[in-house]
């Protein structure tokens, strides 16, 4: 099983309070992690006033010298049997230390340097359990205000500093004591994984023994018969193996939590590989149909605004993008019938009611919002006129009326479904591109009869007079 770690990716997940801003980060918390191991905190976050580290799996105090304003620390339902590395911390005023396995209780002295420190909780730890426990906390920590929840008070200090030299010669023999017992129980859980690994090692290979062996013919017929009573049968030996380890005595020491721990991790990954299990792959993000219908796509679920600004002759969208997120991260893509942005991978996409101009389009960040604000100028409106009827007739105001109705026939077929469209009617403005045309006063062409316009094919255009 792979080792969780403190990585920055992770520090910053947990900081959205501070705009995931580490180097600045004033209190953290990274509790219930499965954190193994302490690091990486005191040279990316210096400026941290709280840290919460309460239930993991941190079997050592290191790492956190450089943290000169840390004032609270929770260590509490850890694995450290000792207090340590703490020195530098000149700004701690409270640490806890529940529930963890610290059984050399004289590590406290190490704490006489951290002059702040007025509340300290050591309940829970097998030091806690010594006669003479709170006595000797009371007299070594002479700045303590707090212990485990109850207040030092005046008198209480006095009658522990009269008899400290006793109580620490108490404390000395118990701590010799709980070494020689944590020593064998250290001793019996290593001898107990030697032995898991060799079984597992001989699992495997019996395995891989029966996994290379030829079937033939006749058996191949009986395979996918049995795969069933095989995978039951697989199944129940998991149950009664897991509930044989959870009803097995066990001791409350840093090697049966990590224990614990290895156990349920093997469980999930047997049952992921016993059901078959595998993570499904998203087909890719259909964006524009086979025909060539543009959909209209919200992929990071973003609120939205579209305004057809008549005065200005344009379009603008309003993007709420993530205020605090990194431009780069943003990818804009202006057609002339839709719009397209990619906010860290995912896509947004949106049919415009009206042709725009790409090369004249803007996108900028809102300073007061955030959001990405897209100006898109629309294309200036034609007025269609006769079809083309040969090729010696044609004029650049034809050509130019015909381009207008092949854009406008492009338009209708890149046009959504009406049930998927984010805005109104937007099918009903495409579709009344074309505008009713007006009478144009020229000079009189002569046209030859076999070339003349065919008016009755054309009814919306009026004959000259």
């Amino acid at each position: 099983m792979e080792e969780p770690r403190i990585t920055e990716d992770l520090i910053r997940r947990n900081s959205e309070h501070n705009d995931c801003v580490i180097f600045s980060l004033e209190e953290l918390s990274l509790h219930q992690q499965e954190i193994e191991r302490l690091e990486h905190i005191d040279k990316w976050c210096r400026d941290l006033k709280i840290l919460y580290l309460q239930n993991n799996l941190i079997g050592k105090i290191e790492n956190v010298s450089k943290l000169k304003k840390l004032e609270y620390l929770n260590l509490a339902l850890n694995n450290i049997e000792k207090i340590e590395n703490l020195e530098g911390c000149e700004g701690l005023t409270k640490l806890d230390l529940t529930v963890n396995f610290i059984g050399e209780l004289s590590s406290v002295k190490t704490l006489g340097h951290n002059i702040h420190l007025k509340e300290l909780f050591l309940m829970g730890n097998p030091c806690a359990d010594f006669d003479g426990y709170r006595q000797f906390v009371v007299a070594t920590l002479q700045q303590l205000k707090w212990l485990d929840g109850k207040e030092i008070e005046r008198s209480e200090r006095i009658q522990a500093l009269q008899n400290f030299p006793v109580i620490e010669q108490q404390i000395r023999e118990q701590e010799e004591a709980y070494c020689l017992k944590r020593a064998k129980d250290k001793e019996e859980a290593q001898r107990k994984l030697r032995e898991e690994d060799e079984n597992e090692a001989k699992e495997r290979s019996h395995s891989v023994f029966e996994g290379q062996s030829p079937f033939s013919g006749e058996h191949k017929d009986h395979v996918q018969e049995g795969q069933e009573g095989e995978y039951n049968q697989k199944r129940f030996k998991d149950n009664e193996d897991d509930l044989e380890f959870w009803n097995k005595p066990s001791l409350f020491t840093p090697e049966s939590r990590l224990e614990t721990l290895r156990h349920m991790e093997k469980q999930r990954k047997d049952q992921e590989k016993l059901s078959g299990k595998k993570k499904k792959v998203k087909p890719p993000r259909i964006l524009i149909t086979e025909d060539g219908k543009v959909l209209n796509v919200n992929d990071p679920k973003l609120d939205f605004s579209l305004e057809d600004d008549e005065k200005r002759h344009q379009i603008i969208l309003d993007l709420a993008v993530y205020r605090y997120m990194d431009t780069s991260l943003i990818d804009v893509d202006v057609q002339p019938t839709y719009v397209r942005v990619m906010v860290k991978g995912k896509p947004f996409q949106l049919v415009l009611p009206a042709e725009v101009k790409p090369d004249s389009s803007s996108a900028k960040r809102s300073q007061t919002t955030g959001h990405l604000v897209i100006c898109m100028p629309k294309v200036d409106e034609v007025i269609t006129g006769w079809r083309q009827t040969s090729e010696s007739g044609t004029s650049p105001s034809d050509s130019s009326r015909e381009h207008t109705n092949q854009r406008s026939k492009q338009i209708e077929k890149l046009d959504v479904d009406p049930s998927k469209r984010s805005f109104p009617d937007v099918a009903n403005i495409v579709r009344e591109k074309n505008p009713t045309p007006r009478r144009v006063r020229s000079e009189p062409k002569i046209i030859p009869s076999e070339e003349a316009p065919d008016f009755e094919d054309n009814p919306e255009v009026p004959p000259l007079i």
